[in-house]
């Protein structure tokens, strides 16, 4: 199969969607592979890298999009789009949910888009978005309390505290991958950590693992309206997988919030999970709503990105492996929870919450029935 790496546009997305080592994996199978130029020199995957590792560099994305599988991080980026092709298979972070825009146009071209964030495992477990979302997690923390600060409009709390020094508050909503990695580095810290999630198995592990170290209870508006409004720090990660994110935040609690208290919306992809939350990035991470000061990048882990791309490729490769050794319809075959990545495909929307959220026609995809057939 031919393959396709782009080099991602989204303001300061230094991943990439291949590391040489794995296109050295593909590239020894018998598979053809791409990568636009200088893709991964900000983190040290060279160009001459890649090369011997058997891909060949192209200058322009128009080359890479020649490619019938296209392997990237973040979603189509609107300068991307007039290269799509038919048939042609995009896989990467969608994040249709929340732009509409997005999705008809590719729908419009075609395409068959498989989502890391929805593709499952056996257990029902998502492996693609686990390894970003507990980078996200406990980077929350750290740009929460650089969001503190004065200069950043922050209300100067030390979330650590010290001698004298009353440790900052913070509330997490989600006790996800995400959440509890963001109570740990919070914990860690020294801070009052507070967390609120839908009764289960994690939140009650944090319970056991934390002790009187944290405390825990029932995500409800109206927990959350009381923890909010003492809240120095609120980390946003709440999952529903595919979907927009559910708006727990309005703006009544953020006006009973301390002035210069700071909302980390993890969330955002997926529309963030506050009536204020809209994308920020990199380059102006922090705006000011109803007096919140609001973190709310869509792609976090690209501040760690040599980190977050060796971590992203080594859940994705046995996945980009199989659909080029197999065909995407043997691929998921043989790996239903891959199926359930598949969102849209050829003009069709094949993920049910893809549909309900943007008012779409559901038409379900089921390969395990006739494998080959597609």
């Amino acid at each position: 199969m031919f393959i396709g790496v782009p080099k991602e546009t989204k303001d300061q997305e230094y991943r990439v969607g291949l590391t040489p080592e794995a296109v050295g994996v593909l590239t020894q199978r018998g598979h053809e592979v791409c990568v636009e130029r200088n893709a991964g020199t900000r983190i040290g995957f060279q160009d001459d890298a890649y090369r011997s590792a058997g891909a060949a560099i192209v200058a322009t994305p128009a080359e890479v999009y020649t490619a019938e599988f296209i392997v990237k991080v973040k979603e189509l980026q609107a300068a991307e789009w007039p290269y799509l092709r038919p048939g042609q298979i995009i896989f990467a972070y969608l994040h249709i949910a929340p732009d509409p825009e997005l999705a008809a146009v590719m729908l419009l071209k075609n395409v068959i888009g498989i989502a890391y964030e929805t593709v499952t495992n056996a257990t029902g477990g998502l492996p693609l978005l686990k390894p970003m979302s507990m980078i996200a997690g406990r980077l929350a923390i750290q740009v929460g309390a650089w969001g503190l600060q004065i200069a950043n409009g922050g209300n100067g709390t030390l979330l650590c505290g010290g001698p004298g020094i009353t440790p900052g508050k913070v509330l997490v909503l989600g006790a996800g991958n995400a959440g509890s990695q963001a109570v740990a580095v919070a914990v860690g810290l020294g801070a009052n950590v507070t967390v609120l999630s839908h009764p289960s198995s994690r939140l009650s592990a944090l319970a056991q693992t934390y002790g009187e170290r944290i405390h825990t209870g029932a995500l409800t508006q109206a927990a959350i309206a009381e923890v909010a409004a003492d809240a120095d720090l609120i980390v946003g990660a709440i999952l529903k997988p595919g979907n927009l994110a559910p708006k727990l935040l309005t703006r009544e609690i953020l006006r009973h919030m301390r002035p210069g208290s700071v909302l980390v919306d993890i969330c955002i992809d997926q529309g963030g999970l506050s009536v204020t939350s809209r994308p920020s990035s990199h380059s102006q991470p922090f705006y000011l709503d109803e007096g919140v000061v609001h973190y709310c990048v869509g792609n976090m882990p690209s501040a760690v990105a040599l980190s977050s791309s060796q971590a992203l490729v080594a859940a994705t490769l046995p996945y980009v492996q199989a659909i080029a050794d197999h065909g995407l319809a043997r691929a998921c075959y043989d790996d239903p929870g891959l199926q359930s990545g598949v969102q849209l495909y050829c003009g069709r929307v094949t993920h049910p919450g893809i549909a309900r959220d943007l008012n779409l026609s559901y038409s379900p995809l089921d390969f395990a029935v006739t494998p080959g057939s597609f």
